[in-house]
């Protein structure tokens, strides 16, 4: 069996530019592993196939020599070839529709399919991801956005001097522009019609430790939720201090009976059984990011109607979203859409239901980019690459014309193979109900 392995371009958006595997790990895999690998020619990934020759990848237009093929978003409907194995982000696992064309051909072709998303612990914690760096390039997209809305509203701050995170040429140079900044405000302050200055995070995973990597850069201090509901009673507050509160599941949803206590474990077994209390917090955030699992079970954390109540009783604090999590139609239902690298940014108008691209109009700012990671692609692709590496020699030398329970594959792999010959493992079968549609 050919221990070749395909690493496909990315045309799904045009400013993806990341890699599953980057040139050092191709060499890595190349010396250590004996495996083989052939990268498709590419004019617009951060590395150059100049790299991958040199760390003694073929580089080639052609994949057909592969078995195995890594990816990162999803693959044309066209590009499937019969009994290959895919490794890449399907989207697929929420039943998304517009991705079930593309599964019912990976089945017709009886191809495997392994999604990153679901290389999970015994704990179910994923162990190959993206995730710290949407945090971070969202964080600074948002920094940014809040500088040009605050100019709209006639506020020069320090965050005008921030650039959409994809304008930096590292994670380091980014991370020493916000620095700059808060330095600025340590020593000059902002302006007093927009304090207190609060920023909340829904969720404490991967995402938003990445997005609180960034916060960390500027002065700030940690607030519980119910020193957030007692702020604005505080008659004195220094003008050079951002307030920062991380919001749990806890705080987001309640149960429908009053008389029961919140309990994450039935939260996650029953979702149907809570409702949203997150209105509570919403006019004392200035900028929400938010940053959590989200799934059409479980409540919203903020819905259009509540956004229309909101804004019918004047202009709110409530300036900036960073919908990190990009759900559309989802958790923040204003995101209609996830934004493109090239048009991050819109404005939504809660009392017309209008949306206009860019910064300026009336409403709120929702930056909504949906591969948030691509703006920090070199940074983002190595740190992944080395999460990925370990799992690519059983990947390639498995035999995946035997049964499942035969299949030579670490348990983590295992319960990410969605698809074996083309049929749904058994994990999986209940995205048979979604084909149906």
């Amino acid at each position: 069996m050919s221990n070749f392995i395909g690493i496909r371009h990315e045309d799904k958006y045009v400013m993806e530019r990341r890699a599953p595997l980057t040139p050092k790990h191709v060499k890595r895999l190349i010396e250590h592993q004996k495996l083989d690998f052939v990268v498709q020619t590419s004019q617009k990934r951060i590395f150059r196939d100049q790299e991958y020759i040199n760390a003694g990848a073929l580089i080639e237009n052609d994949l057909s020599k592969c078995n195995v093929i890594l990816g990162v978003k999803e693959m044309p409907i066209d590009f499937f070839e019969p009994n290959k194995t895919y490794v890449f982000f399907s989207h697929v696992i929420k039943g998304q529709s517009y991705n079930m064309p593309m599964l019912k051909r990976m089945m017709e072709l009886g191809c495997n399919l392994i999604d990153y998303e679901r290389i999970v612990d015994e704990q179910n914690k994923r162990l190959i991801f993206f995730g710290k760096y949407a945090g971070l390039a969202g964080m600074i997209n948002s920094f940014w956005s809040l500088g040009l809305r605050l100019k709209y509203f006639g506020f020069d701050t320090p965050f005008l001097h921030l650039k959409q995170a994809h304008l930096y040429n590292s994670l380091k140079e980014a991370k020493d522009a916000v620095s700059f900044v808060g330095q600025e405000i340590a020593e000059k302050g902002l302006p007093k019609e927009i304090q207190p200055l609060v920023i909340g995070f829904t969720g404490y995973g991967n995402v938003s430790m990445g997005a609180q990597e960034i916060c960390g850069l500027l002065p700030v201090k940690e607030i519980s939720t119910e020193k957030l509901l007692e702020l604005k009673n505080r008659k004195e507050l220094p003008n050079n201090i951002i307030f920062k509160v991380i919001f749990k599941e806890k705080h987001i949803s309640e149960h429908i009976n009053k008389n029961t206590d919140f309990d994450l474990y039935d939260y996650y077994r029953n979702p149907q059984n809570y409702k949203s209390k997150f209105e509570q917090y919403i006019p004392h955030l200035s900028v929400l990011m938010n940053c959590m699992y989200w799934d059409a079970r479980y409540p919203r954390i903020i819905s259009k109607d509540y956004l229309k109540k909101l804004y019918s009783k004047g202009n709110p604090k409530l300036t900036v979203i960073g919908d990190i999590t990009c759900d559309p139609d989802g958790s923040i239902e204003c995101t209609h859409h996830g934004t493109e690298i090239e048009d991050p940014i819109f404005v939504y108008n809660p009392l017309t239901n209008k949306y206009k691209m860019g910064y300026e109009g009336e409403g709120i700012l929702d930056m909504a980019v949906d591969i948030l990671p691509s703006e920090l692609p070199r940074d983002s692709s190595d740190g992944f690459a080395d999460a990925l590496t370990n799992f690519i020699k059983p990947i390639a030398f498995a035999d995946y014309d035997l049964p499942f329970d035969d299949l030579d594959l670490p348990k983590s792999l295992k319960k990410a193979l969605i698809l074996l010959k083309g049929k749904f493992t058994h994990e999986y079968e209940y995205l048979n109900e979604y084909l149906l549609d």
